[in-house]
């Protein structure tokens, strides 16, 4: 089982939080934040970095399942 991450460049303000938080799956290209792999093993940390975006651009989804970030 894989999830998918996805950072939606249109709604990213480039803060560094993800890339600060999770350098092994997120990287600032530009002023813009990139997942380093769209498929990752299921873990908290990538969990959490959704969470914590402030532009809610970082989507985690398990199949069509959203897991992240978390109501």
């Amino acid at each position: 089982m894989t999830w998918h991450v996805d950072v939606d460049r249109s709604v990213c303000i480039g803060s560094g939080i993800c890339a600060g938080t999770a350098p092994e799956l997120f990287r600032l290209e530009g002023e813009r934040a990139r997942a380093v792999q769209e498929e990752i093993e299921p873990q908290e940390t990538a969990l959490d970095v959704a969470d914590s975006c402030p532009a809610l651009a970082i989507t985690v989804t398990d199949g069509t399942e959203v897991v992240g970030p978390r109501e």
